[in-house]
C-alpha cells in the first residue's frame, strides 16, 4: 500500500474520500461533504476539487449523480487496468493514467482516473499512487493558479505524475552503472545477468506506460476543447516535453541494457575459451611423459635402452626436455 499524505478532511465523508473541497475565485478553501456538491456548483463562480482513493461503488455513484458523470467513465473507473487513454463523454472528459512507484528495486503501478468539467475535478486513484495532496498544497499557495479553473487542476496532477518517474529513471540509471562494474569484473557472477534481465523487463514495463502517456499529452495540446483554455495549453505541452524525454531515456536505457547483455555474454564466452585453451595445453604436456611411461610399462623384454646402465636418468631427461618445449610453445602463443 502507497503511503497516503495526510490532509484535510470533512470527517462526515467516507474513508475513501481522501479530500472535498470547493475553491472559490481567489483560491479559497471549504472542505465539504458529498452531499453539498450539488449546492457548492450553483455558485456563479469556483470549483469542485475531490480526490478518492480506491472508492466503493456506493461512494463512485453519489458522484455520477452530483457531477452528471457517463455510465461508461464510471465503470472503467471502478474496475481499474485502464490503458492510459482521454475521453470526451458529453460536458466532462475523462483522463486515464498509470502512476508508478519505486519499491524494493520493483516498480509499482497504479492508476488515477480523472474527470475534468467546467466546474469540477474528479480523481481516482488505484493502486500504488502518491497522494495528490503536494499537488493542492502547491496550488493553495499560488491562488492565481486556481483561477484558472479545474483544468488548471488536472494539468498539476498529470506533472505530478510524470515528475515521479524521474526518480524511477536516476534510480534505474544508477544500478546500470552499477552492474557494469560487476560486468567487467574478474570473476562471473550469474546474478549479475539476472539483475541485467530484471531492469531489463522493468523498463519494457515502464515504456508500455509512458509511450500511451505521451498520446494523451498529445491529444490534449492538439486538441483541448471547451474544458481546457488556452492558458492551460502552454503548461501542457511542458508536461508533454517531460514525458518524451523521459520516454527518450527509457529506450536510451533499454539499448544500454541490451547492449550490456551482449558484452557480458561475450566475456563470459571468452573467459570459457581461456579455460579450454589452458586446460589443453596442461593435458597436452602430460601427455609426453603419459606416452613413454605407458611404452615403458609394457610386459616386453626387448625394449630400448632397457639394460643400459643411463637408460633411466636419460629417458627422465628426455620426458622433462620434451615438457619444456611444449611448455616454452604454448606459453608463447599466450596458451598458458
Amino acid at each position: 500500500m502507497p503511503r497516503m499524505t495526510a490532509e484535510h478532511r470533512h470527517p462526515d465523508n467516507p474513508p475513501c474520500v481522501i479530500t472535498c473541497a470547493y475553491y472559490d475565485r481567489q483560491g479559497t478553501r471549504q472542505d465539504i461533504v458529498l452531499d453539498q456538491i450539488s449546492d457548492e456548483l450553483q455558485r456563479e463562480d469556483g470549483f469542485v476539487w475531490v480526490g478518492l482513493y480506491e472508492p466503493d461503488e456506493s461512494v463512485l455513484r453519489v458522484l455520477q449523480q452530483e457531477f452528471g458523470l457517463h455510465d461508461l467513465a464510471i465503470e472503467d473507473a471502478l474496475k481499474a487496468h485502464q490503458r492510459p487513454k482521454v475521453e470526451s463523454y458529453g460536458n466532462s472528459l475523462f483522463v486515464v493514467v498509470n502512476t508508478a512507484q519505486l519499491v524494493d528495486e520493483r516498480i509499482r503501478y497504479g492508476e488515477t482516473h480523472a474527470f475534468l468539467g467546467p466546474r469540477f475535478l474528479l480523481t481516482v486513484r488505484h493502486g500504488a499512487s502518491l497522494s495528490y495532496a503536494a499537488v493542492r498544497a502547491r496550488m493553495e499557495r499560488e491562488p492565481e493558479m486556481l483561477s484558472l479553473g479545474p483544468a488548471f487542476s488536472l494539468y498539476g496532477i498529470l506533472d505530478f505524475v510524470v515528475d515521479n518517474y524521474l526518480p524511477i529513471m536516476d534510480e534505474f540509471r544508477d544500478t546500470l552503472e552499477t552492474l557494469e562494474q560487476d560486468i567487467f569484473a574478474e570473476n562471473y557472477r550469474r546474478q549479475t545477468v539476472v539483475r541485467l534481465y530484471e531492469l531489463r523487463r522493468e523498463l519494457n514495463k515502464m515504456r508500455l506506460v509512458v509511450a500511451p502517456l505521451q498520446d494523451v499529452l498529445a491529444h490534449l495540446k492538439r486538441n483541448p476543447g471547451p474544458l481546457i483554455n488556452q492558458g492551460v495549453t502552454v503548461y501542457l505541452r511542458d508536461v508533454l516535453d517531460h514525458a518524451v524525454r523521459i520516454n527518450d531515456a527509457i529506450d536510451t536505457l533499454r539499448e544500454m541494457l541490451g547492449t550490456a547483455l551482449s558484452v557480458n555474454l561475450s566475456l563470459v564466452t571468452l573467459a570459457q575459451g581461456e579455460t579450454v585453451k589452458r586446460l589443453g595445453a596442461w593435458a597436452a604436456l602430460l601427455a609426453a611423459p603419459t606416452l613413454v611411461t605407458s611404452w615403458y610399462g609394457m610386459n616386453f623384454q626387448h625394449m630400448p635402452e632397457l639394460g643400459g646402465r643411463w637408460a633411466y636418468p636419460i629417458l627422465i631427461g628426455g620426458v622433462a626436455l620434451s615438457c619444456l618445449l611444449l611448455y616454452r610453445l604454448f606459453k608463447r602463443a599466450k596458451w598458458l
